[in-house]
């Protein structure tokens, strides 16, 4: 026992051991660099291979574009990864043959326990391949309203405009609405007193309504009046309808109350107020008392 300890304190104190853990250190910083830059000339490339797709005979859409390099991207950044994680095993004499057959055996005992993950692959497969939403588009899926900043393998990230990042499994979108897509639709109403008359409305809102594919670029066509859609307690109700570039229909309503608005006071035509009639029968009701106190 004591000569083994003796042994076993040589070999430590001695320079052979001290070299092997520097080698390896070495090996292992080298492998990590060496994935690193594979990983970052593998991402140059790929923007430029897109980047010269764009003059080439064969076009995508941007959006689609934007998905396709991300995802391939992140394929090459784990598949790098996956080689490094292998490459360093090696380093420490593991026996990579051996742990590989094992990880089969143990993936099948687990294959059961991670069908959401097959589940999420699948389906993120499907949301590419079907261009159920891209890049950049804004969205709604699963409770979450935001532009979409990555489509993953298993994930797709989404950013709401007020800043939140909802990471959502890609198994979990049942059900996807995109405003990116087509021509958005603004839809404003606009309330008129009933003092002032419905013609003169129409024309002075006409008159402004004509003006905003030139001041504005987000109008795909002149908006147009659909007419009176509403006859509320104080007020009518004239609807206006414009087509938009995509995700700018919001846009377009803001624009076009606050051009109507203020044409619209200049001219005199004042925002309708609430006004509640009241029937007073105080002298109706006097008749039939009085007389029968006279009897």
């Amino acid at each position: 026992m004591n000569n083994e300890i003796t042994n076993l304190i040589e070999y430590l104190k001695g320079p052979e051991l001290w070299v092997k853990l520097a080698q390896g250190a070495l090996k292992i910083v080298f492998i990590l660099l060496l994935m690193l830059i594979i990983v970052k000339i593998s991402n140059r490339l790929i923007e430029r291979f897109f980047t010269r797709k764009q003059h080439g005979p064969i076009r995508i859409s941007e959006r689609r574009e934007n998905t396709l390099k991300k995802l391939i991207q992140n394929m090459v950044s784990y598949v790098a990864y996956f080689t490094a994680f292998i490459m360093i095993l090696e380093v420490f004499t593991i026996n990579i043959g051996a742990l590989l057959a094992g990880a089969g055996v143990a993936g099948l005992a687990i294959g059961f326990g991670a069908q959401n993950l097959v589940r999420d692959v699948i389906s993120g497969f499907f949301i590419i391949f079907e261009d159920q939403f891209s890049v950049g588009d804004y969205v709604v899926v699963s409770g979450a309203e935001g532009t979409v900043e990555e489509i993953g393998i298993r994930t797709t990230k989404v950013k709401s405009w007020t800043g939140e990042m909802n990471v959502i499994p890609n198994g979990n979108i049942t059900q996807v609405v995109n405003y990116s897509v087509r021509n958005g639709l603004s839809v404003v109403d606009v309330n008129i007193p009933y003092e002032d008359d419905v013609e003169r409305a129409e024309q002075l809102i006409s008159e402004i309504i004509a003006t905003l594919p030139e001041k504005y670029e987000e109008f795909v066509s002149t908006p147009t009046i659909h007419g009176v859609q509403v006859l509320d307690t104080s007020h009518y109700v004239i609807r206006v309808i414009a087509e938009t570039q995509p995700v700018y229909q919001w846009f377009g309503e803001r624009v076009i109350r606050k051009e109507i608005k203020d044409k619209l006071y200049q001219a005199g035509i004042d925002i309708p107020s609430p006004r509640l009639v009241l029937y007073h029968g105080r002298e109706e009701a006097e008749g039939p008392i009085q007389r029968a106190q006279e009897e």
